[in-house]
C-alpha cells in the first residue's frame, strides 16, 4: 500500500480522500491546501504519491508538480482535476505526472489509479485517455512494431510536444508530409489525441517522466 500526500484547497475533498484511501490500507501522511507549500510538505513527508489538485490557490498545480518533479523525482504525483480538456492532461503527462484523474471518478477508479501510479505505472481517466486507454488493456503489442522508421522517428516528435512544422524542420519533410504520417500512425496504433500520443509513449517507455518534463509545448 502507499504513503500519500494530498494536495487540495477544499477540506471536504481531502477528508472523503483520505477516509476513502485509508479504508483501503493506504497510509495519507499528510495534506496540503496551498500550491506554495506543496514541495515543503513534500520534502517533509516523502510520500510514495502525490495526489495533486491543479486549480489550488498561491501557485497553479502545474506548477507545483513541475517544481515538486524537479526537487523530489522520486514522488510519483496523481493529479486530481476536474479539468477534462486535453491540453491539461497532456501538460500534466509531459511535466512529470503519472496520472490523471476526473474529480467525478468513483471509488473503484481512484483505488485503480492510485494502485496504477504507486505501482509504477501510469493512469488516465477514461473519460480524457480516450483509444489509448486500450493500450493497458492489452492493445496489439506489436502495433508500435508496424511502424516504419521514419514513422516512429515523427511518434517520438509527437510525444515531445513538436509541431507540424517544428517536426518537418528537424526531419528534413514537408508539413504534408509529417501531417500524412501522423495520420497513419494515428490509425496504425489507434490513437485519436494527443492525450493517446504521450500516454502511449509513455507506457512503452518510449518517453520518460524527464524527457516529458522537458517538452512543455502541447499542439501538434
Amino acid at each position: 500500500m502507499a504513503t500519500i500526500v494530498l494536495a487540495d484547497d477544499h477540506a471536504l475533498l481531502r477528508a472523503g480522500l483520505r477516509r476513502i484511501l485509508e479504508a483501503h490500507g493506504h497510509c495519507v501522511l499528510g495534506e496540503v491546501a496551498d500550491g506554495l507549500q506543496v514541495t515543503n510538505v513534500v520534502k517533509a513527508l516523502r510520500p510514495e504519491v502525490l495526489m495533486l489538485d491543479l486549480g489550488l490557490p498561491g501557485l497553479h498545480g502545474l506548477d507545483a508538480l513541475r517544481d515538486v518533479r524537479k526537487r523530489e523525482k522520486s514522488v510519483r504525483v496523481l493529479i486530481v482535476s476536474a479539468y477534462n480538456r486535453d491540453e491539461f492532461v497532456v501538460a500534466a503527462l509531459r511535466m512529470g505526472a503519472a496520472g490523471y484523474l476526473l474529480k467525478g471518478a468513483d471509488c473503484d477508479e481512484l483505488l485503480r489509479a492510485v494502485g496504477a501510479v504507486a505501482g509504477g505505472g501510469f493512469y488516465v481517466s477514461p473519460q480524457v485517455a480516450g483509444p489509448a486507454g486500450r493500450f493497458a488493456a492489452g492493445l496489439e503489442p506489436d502495433a508500435y512494431h508496424k511502424l516504419t522508421k521514419r514513422q516512429r522517428e515523427v511518434f517520438r516528435l509527437m510525444a515531445e510536444g513538436l509541431s507540424r512544422q517544428q517536426i518537418g524542420e528537424r526531419l528534413s519533410i514537408s508539413m504534408r508530409t509529417v501531417e500524412d504520417h501522423r495520420l497513419r500512425i494515428n490509425r496504425k496504433l489507434g490513437l485519436e489525441t494527443q492525450t493517446d500520443v504521450v500516454l502511449y509513449a509513455l507506457r512503452r517507455g518510449l518517453l520518460s517522466l524527464d524527457d516529458a518534463a522537458g517538452a512543455p509545448r502541447i499542439e501538434i
